[in-house]
């Protein structure tokens, strides 16, 4: 069987199943699976992720410059931080090179990583860089939470209602603008663009919704779907979504209004962050952000595993894809 055969979560779970005994003394609390890894340390839980960008898979040359692209490898990673409900200590850059890359662009790449990291107090402290035949970043980022503060996507309960921070589909919208299938007023455009190359993760807010009482979170990196499915699957229960409640972007809806919905389902790289919790606690956190929440559904016991989305009479909406997924031969 070929990997495009088997998918990248069933890849994923097999790798799970092969080093699923982790070391006595590692502390371990959670591994392969979640945003990321989670151990105790002392009084104190560490994290640590990674996520890599390679040149034609998560990116173009074509559509972004160096330094936003340095600026995005550090900004995903730091969003799975996020979802945690973490803060960001420290990161480790691994890059894959072609020979050719001018030592401007290279430079650049670091200016952008060096930005964000100076907005989230990440220090960046070693990696390794190497020759590759495209480019590669491939960062990895530790961060900590309190002990007993820490969101995972195993939390959802059946009673818990479902919520979302900020709007969706501004990325997915703005990489259509970027691949140049359509062209908008400059401030839309501009705006879209902006969403898509350089996110801005939701490292306050995960560290304020955990002080809540948040137990369940994923930030929205491969569709709204596709991340509440990886909620529902963890957490063994199902979750209803209600599509008139979802917080579609204004730009999205106004410049792509036929699929403005899908890009919001199913566009992914978002990466707001997509929470569970009773209403009391969804009410608390709605008084410490200054961003948007907003409840789209809830989780149910039924068809553990599965999402539903619905429309205003109650039917269900069936988007031709759920999100994104390596090794998928449909794409």
């Amino acid at each position: 069987m070929k990997v495009s055969e088997l998918g990248e979560f069933g890849l994923i779970d097999i790798m799970h199943r092969i080093v699923a005994e982790p070391a006595a003394n590692s502390g371990l609390m959670l591994g392969i699976g979640d945003d990321a890894a989670a151990w105790r340390c002392d009084e104190s839980v560490q994290l640590v992720t990674t996520d890599m960008l390679i040149e034609g898979i998560h990116f173009s040359p074509n559509t972004t410059s160096w330094h936003d692209l340095g600026w995005k490898s550090l900004a995903v990673n730091l969003s799975d931080i996020a979802a945690m409900g973490g803060t960001p200590v420290h990161a480790l850059i691994s890059l894959g090179l072609l020979p050719e890359t001018e030592v401007e662009q290279a430079t650049e790449l670091y200016r952008g990583m060096a930005e964000i990291a100076r907005e989230f107090g990440l220090s960046i402290i070693g990696g390794d860089t190497t020759e590759a035949p495209v480019l590669i970043i491939s960062p990895t980022v530790t961060g900590r939470t309190e002990k007993d503060q820490l969101m995972t996507r195993s939390g959802a309960k059946p009673g818990d209602l479902i919520a979302v921070t900020g709007n969706l589909g501004a990325s997915a919208a703005g990489l259509k603008l970027l691949q140049g299938e359509i062209h908008l007023d400059s401030e839309a455009e501009s705006n879209l663009k902006n969403a898509h190359r350089r996110p801005f993760p939701r490292i306050n807010e995960g560290k304020i919704l955990v002080q809540c009482g948040v137990k369940s979170a994923i930030d929205i990196s491969d569709g709204l779907i596709a991340d509440l499915t990886h909620i529902c699957q963890s957490s063994q229960v199902g979750a209803r979504v209600f599509a008139e409640n979802i917080p579609i972007h204004p730009n999205v809806e106004n410049c792509f209004p036929e699929e403005a919905l899908f890009l919001a389902l199913s566009g992914g790289e978002d990466y707001e962050l997509l929470f569970t919790a009773h209403e009391e606690i969804i009410e608390a956190a709605k008084q410490h952000l200054s961003v948007s929440i907003t409840v789209i559904g809830e989780i149910i016991s039924e068809s553990p595993g599965n999402v539903t989305v619905l429309d205003k009479n109650g039917n269900p909406i069936i988007p031709q894809k759920v999100g994104w997924e390596h090794f998928d031969k449909r794409r």
